[in-house]
């Protein structure tokens, strides 16, 4: 199948998707959904690449593998910390605020965006889907320690967050337990670290320098769209000095040793 056509058929099928989570987050008021949404049909492209490309058959079953295990972890623990805790997650509570009467056409729209999203996040799976180089080479086996890396320090760095969180008496700190020591945002850091595993089973591809857009997508986001920018802002708004001190001392992204703060 034409990969243009299957990316046409992606984008209609993820357009789907959204509108029925904007009629959900209309009936809870929460627009966490569309976070789960998004996580789990990119992992759902990757799977359905696999199914339709014409590449080597155990190089796609590694595609699937590897994307849908990230997708299925990451939709679960976004279904759990931002659809399922109670609350509506603080960037669109300040959206809502920011929007007034306008919110739910802007929300529309917002749902439709991250459909095109799901889909630009998705493109680096079809160099791998359409590869038909035999696995296992070097790079392929790269590809794997970069996903395990990958997936193990965004786990733990989300965990690490939970159990700080859980405890009542952290309520208005800032979490530098464990790899939150080194970089502000460790879970980011590894979620972008994630996207090179495609890059590697890719190579060998004639569109190999398709996959380079996952990396620089999503650093592009996690730097000035949806991920530091609004995560910042929100933590100085319920942290204050604290969180001050913390981006004082901390690496923004990359993990490093802290600096020591002049006073």
């Amino acid at each position: 199948m034409n990969p243009l056509l299957i990316a046409l058929i992606a984008w209609a099928a993820m357009a789907v998707v959204m509108v029925v989570l904007y009629l959900l987050q209309r009936a809870t008021k929460d627009a966490g959904a569309v976070d789960v949404g998004w996580a789990g049909g990119v992992g759902a492209l990757a799977v359905f690449y696999a199914v339709v490309g014409d590449g080597d058959t155990t190089r796609k079953l590694l595609l699937g593998a590897l994307a849908g295990l990230w997708s299925l972890r990451l939709a679960g623990f976004l279904l759990k910390d931002r659809v399922l805790a109670g609350s509506e997650d603080g960037r669109y509570r300040m959206l809502r605020e920011k929007w007034g009467h306008r919110t739910q056409r802007n929300l529309f729209i917002f749902f439709q965006v991250q459909a095109f999203w799901a889909v630009l996040f998705s493109v680096p799976f079809l160099p791998v889907a359409y590869h038909d180089q035999p696995v296992f080479g070097g790079f392929d086996l790269a590809a794997i320690a970069v996903w395990v890396v990958a997936l193990a320090g965004e786990t733990i760095a989300d965990r690490q967050l939970a159990r700080f969180r859980a405890n009542p008496q952290n309520r208005g700190k800032t979490c530098r337990a464990g790899l939150w020591r080194y970089s502000r945002h460790p879970n980011y850091f590894f979620e972008w670290v994630h996207w090179f595993t495609y890059v590697f089973l890719a190579i060998g591809s004639p569109y190999v320098w398709l996959t380079l857009a996952g990396p620089v997508v999503m650093l592009l986001f996690l730097y000035k769209v949806t991920g530091i920018p609004y995560t910042e802002k929100q933590a100085l708004l319920s942290r204050g000095d604290d969180y001050r001190r913390y981006q004082e001392t901390t690496s923004a992204f990359v993990p490093w040793f802290p600096k020591k703060r002049a006073e």
